[in-house]
């Protein structure tokens, strides 16, 4: 039986770790294919972010994409981990987890 203080303790993890998760719009202003980065800037705000999207899973309209044909939008959904490190010399503000495209006929 887990007691009240460890209850407690999981419950206050879990809400940590939920709260570095990122969902939301951006616009995409750059995109690096050999090291699959990407530069993206909040809407409506003005934040901007370098992401590794190396692993991220793509969807263009529910179906899955390649890295590469996210340079034909410039508005996409991204979830990201927001923790900063490096990769191959570029700091990181996150790691994308999810990058989804709706196009306008198929908004969602």
């Amino acid at each position: 039986m887990i007691s009240r203080k460890n209850g407690v303790l999981c419950i206050l993890a879990l809400a940590l770790s939920a709260a570095a998760v990122e969902s939301q719009r951006f616009r995409l202003l750059s995109i690096t294919e050999t090291s699959k980065m990407i530069l993206v800037s909040e809407i409506p705000g003005k934040n901007k972010y370098v992401l590794d999207a190396s692993a991220a899973k793509i969807m263009v309209d529910g179906k899955p994409a390649e890295f590469q044909d996210l340079r034909l939008y410039t508005v996409i959904h991204v979830k990201f981990e927001a923790r900063k490190s490096s990769k191959d010399g570029i700091n990181l503000d996150g790691v994308a987890s999810e990058i989804r495209v709706n196009t306008p006929e198929n908004f969602k």
